[in-house]
């Protein structure tokens, strides 16, 4: 019993390691190349594992550069109307919400912004 308690915990640890950095699949980035992908598993190219290890590998190379790259730092203020936390993946959806950084700055009606906490191993 105690090994299978073991095996289904470090199941769940995987699976919130890989399940926060999914989330840049959601971006137009993300969605063009799932259906560059699927056009590719359609006509045969690749298969569905492929496919897998490609976004496996578009998860790290996003997430990587993402914390390693970018050092730009934007300032906001707006109106948090919901907010949420599950699974170390913070959820925000703002109204009324200015965007400024050193030179230039903006304003959006409705923004939703979405991050997740850095692992502490910094992967």
């Amino acid at each position: 019993m105690g090994s299978f308690k073991l095996s289904y915990y470090n199941e769940y640890k995987s699976y919130l390691s890989m399940a926060a950095p999914q989330m840049y699949r959601g971006t137009t980035l993300g969605h063009c190349l799932v259906d560059a992908l699927d056009e590719m598993i359609q006509s045969q190219r690749i298969n569905e594992t492929a496919k897998n290890q490609v976004l496996m590998n578009f998860d790290k190379a996003m997430s990587v550069s993402l914390s390693q790259k970018v050092k730009n730092k934007v300032n906001f203020k707006g109106n948090i109307k919901v907010y949420r936390n599950c699974d170390n993946v913070w959820t925000f959806l703002m109204t009324q919400t200015d965007f400024r950084d050193n030179t230039e700055g903006f304003h959006a009606d409705i923004v939703k912004i979405v991050a997740c906490e850095q692992s502490k191993s910094g992967n």
